[in-house]
């Protein structure tokens, strides 16, 4: 029976058999194309609600920083973020698109806040203070994570804790972990390291331009100071505000040049990475169920024996996007409007994002991480200033 020759098979069968392949409707590809609608409408009613609620508060984050020049609309963002999580009026159905918010939105964020940096302008500062200005951020990382073994706080807060304050605040923090936590299987370090950055970053305004005279700083070295030490670039403007005149701007220039080392330093970060991981897995037998010590890989890259770790790509998309924005500001001649626009999709990408992580963040949550995360923010914030300060004094 099954040896039956060719010509004895149904001649009909063959054209069955292509019929679904050549009927415009109802086949295989219509359907899958159905199926993946469904699922892409079903994904949109799921983080619809949160979204939503992310870009309101983006939007009143934006109106209230337009009516207090000097505020940023992400503190504003971030503080009422904090304040929705811990009063409870946040629905259930808000959590997934608050998520969204939280990773993705952040991430583009980061690729517009590429067209505020300038090549020329960064070059302009001077070899001297360039090399103050990778001290800095050099200095800062592996302090912080000399500081952080120390004190015996987790690895992955640490890396986060030193990328946000030594680089740019919650954008590197952002950065850092979708390099060494691509499953968000840490986010709760993630959430306390920008919470962190928006505490003692804040601190900052009021401290430096105090202290800048005190220490014997002109008005436009305490600009240079407050870009080389403070963590977010919308705290180092609103110190420029306060110190006015072309201090601003040197501030505003200084920070940039730090965010522009985001890059190299996460594609090192990146590579690191993914030799520990490979150096696991090969030694997983070996290794099974040993934990995660203060100076080791975070555990989601961690191999597991018989299968093969799943490793960061050594330069994150979104970081490329950032690096073309930055090349694009730089060699092209950008009319105001789209600049305009570019600022304004940052500073409402970032806001969205900023009430997002800031709506994990839990007041009963930070009281659990105990005080060691806080004494490494301090000792990192100090760290970063002084390192700032020898260099802006060198500089002269």
């Amino acid at each position: 029976m099954n040896d039956l020759p060719a010509p004895l098979e149904s001649p009909a069968a063959p054209a069955a058999q292509a019929a679904p392949r050549l009927t415009a409707h109802g086949g295989p590809t219509d359907a899958r194309g159905r199926r993946r609608g469904h699922r892409l409408a079903a994904w949109t009613r799921r983080i619809a609600p949160g979204l939503l609620i992310c870009l309101a508060a983006a939007g009143a984050s934006y109106a209230a920083g337009a009516a207090m020049p000097g505020v940023s609309p992400m503190i504003i963002a971030i503080a009422l973020g904090i304040i929705a999580a811990n009063t409870g009026v946040l629905p259930r159905s808000a959590t997934p698109g608050i998520d969204f918010s939280a990773k993705k939105l952040l991430r583009a964020g980061i690729v517009f806040l590429g067209l505020q940096l300038v090549l020329g302008d960064i070059v302009a500062l001077g070899a001297p203070m360039l090399a103050v200005i990778v001290c800095v951020v050099a200095g800062g990382l592996f302090g912080t994570v000399a500081l952080g073994r120390l004190l015996k706080v987790p690895t992955q807060l640490t890396l986060l804790i030193a990328c946000g304050f030594s680089i740019c605040g919650a954008a590197a923090v952002a950065g850092a972990a979708g390099v060494t936590d691509p499953d968000d299987e840490n986010e709760q370090a993630t959430v306390t390291a920008v919470a962190l950055v928006v505490i003692f970053g804040t601190i900052m305004i009021p401290l430096v331009p105090f202290l800048g005279p005190l220490i014997g700083l002109t008005s436009d070295q305490t600009g240079m100071w407050a870009g080389a030490s403070i963590h977010e670039i919308a705290q180092v403007v609103a110190v420029g505000g306060i110190l006015g005149g072309t201090a601003l701007t040197l501030a505003v220039v200084v920070k940039l040049a730090r965010v522009l080392l985001l890059a190299p330093i996460m594609a090192v970060l990146s590579v690191r990475i993914r030799r520990a991981a490979r150096a696991r897995a090969a030694m997983a037998p070996t290794q099974s169920g040993a934990g995660t010590d203060a100076g080791s890989v975070p555990a989601p890259l961690e191999g597991h024996a018989g299968s093969q770790p799943k490793l960061p790509p050594i330069v994150p998309p979104f970081i490329i996007g950032f690096l073309a924005m930055v090349l694009l500001r730089s060699f092209a001649a950008l009319p105001e409007g789209v600049l305009a626009t570019g600022q304004l999709l940052q500073t409402v990408l970032l806001s969205a994002a900023m009430f997002g992580l800031g709506c994990g963040v839990k007041v009963k949550s930070l009281v659990k991480v105990g005080f060691r995360p806080f004494v490494l923010a301090a000792l990192a914030t100090v760290l970063v200033a002084a390192i700032a300060y020898a260099g802006v004094l060198l500089v002269g």
